[in-house]
């Protein structure tokens, strides 16, 4: 039971009341050491009648580590929530959190706002995993002048030293959904991409370049600012028709950005896929239950959150020396979004 006096009972108090050393209790109580198990429970049991918890900040001091570790991401909650429920966020958290607990550390999940600045100034955490920085990430800024601990999940772009990353070869995603939509009959696609630096952006923006090229179609992108969600993508595609009006494509890496096209197709009177048909990157939520379900990528993210835990760690430990680490390769899942068309073309 815990002592009635208001003082904190302290680690010299356990030691006393159990006859052993300070050094003692230190082990027993954090299972390290040679204690022999009888002590071990008994200064567990020590402590526990006297109500002593450790000294947290004291901890911190002498052992240099807090324990715990972040992960974040730099995109508006437009993009990130909404009915997604946080999609790619959570989905990457929920394998990176069972693969911290396995290295012994809390996983802390920093909100995807502008207030997380401030937040990270005083956030105690020995590592942080930034999930697809932007050009000057001010994340990564923040945490690095702090000393702590990064990689990123998609390499940082337009910097000559990027954290550590995992490559999610985003390339490699729009290459295979543009091919898909040839296969399907498609012939004059649009891109539309958020208007932010992010490697994905940049990444299916080249592979996007390099497949007209490759079929001699034209050049068709309109960028969309991720704040805008939904209406940023509906506005997108809207833009996208008005200057394209012969697209019967649409390639759309930002599921919300695709959803949103969708209900700008709708509103005009157009058909999916029969008009125009349209694939995302983001195999989410969004992309399962938009109306028809869109066409999409599996990045495998379970496996890429455990690389990104096993890279941190090789950071935080100073056990490895590697800059990257590859995702791996994506593949396709085929929705009705972009069913090949058996009826005449949209004049």
């Amino acid at each position: 039971m815990p002592s009635s006096s208001s003082r904190r009972p302290t680690i010299a108090d356990v030691a006393s009341a159990a006859g052993v050393s300070r050094t003692t209790v230190s082990h027993a109580l954090n299972d390290r050491g040679q204690v022999d198990p009888q002590t071990r429970t008994l200064v567990k049991e020590v402590a526990a009648r006297l109500g002593y918890s450790p000294n947290l900040r004291a901890q911190r001091l002498r052992t240099g580590r807090a324990n715990s570790i972040a992960l974040l991401s730099s995109m508006p909650f437009a993009v990130a929530g909404g009915s997604s429920r946080l999609g790619f966020l959570m989905e990457i958290a929920a394998t990176a959190m069972e693969a911290a607990l396995r290295q012994g550390v809390a996983l802390v999940l920093v909100p995807p706002m502008e207030g997380a600045q401030d937040l990270l100034d005083t956030l105690d955490i020995d590592g942080a995993i930034i999930i697809e920085p932007v050009a000057n990430d001010p994340h990564i800024a923040r945490l690095r002048k702090r000393g702590v601990k990064l990689i990123s999940i998609g390499r940082q772009p337009e910097t000559d030293d990027p954290v550590p990353y995992i490559d999610m070869h985003a390339d490699v995603a729009g290459a295979l959904l543009l091919e898909h939509l040839h296969a399907q009959g498609a012939r004059r696609t649009g891109l539309i991409i958020g208007a932010q630096s992010r490697h994905s952006y940049v990444d299916m923006e080249h592979a996007y370049r390099a497949y007209c090229a490759s079929t001699d179609q034209p050049v068709a992108i309109v960028r969309a600012d991720e704040a805008g969600g939904e209406s940023a993508g509906a506005e997108a595609c809207l833009q996208l028709l008005e200057e394209y009006p012969q697209l019967d494509s649409l390639c759309v890496p930002v599921d919300a950005f695709a959803t949103g096209a969708v209900q700008a197709l709708t509103a005009r009177g157009l058909k999916v896929p029969q008009d125009v048909k349209v694939v995302t990157r983001y195999n989410g939520l969004r992309a399962r239950e938009c109306n028809p379900p869109l066409t999409a990528v599996n990045m495998h993210l379970e496996q890429i959150a455990a690389q990104a835990i096993e890279l941190l760690f090789e950071q935080i430990n100073n056990t490895g020396q590697r800059q990257r680490m590859d995702a791996p390769l994506v593949t396709l899942v085929v929705r009705d979004s972009s069913a090949q068309s058996d009826g005449p073309p949209r004049h």
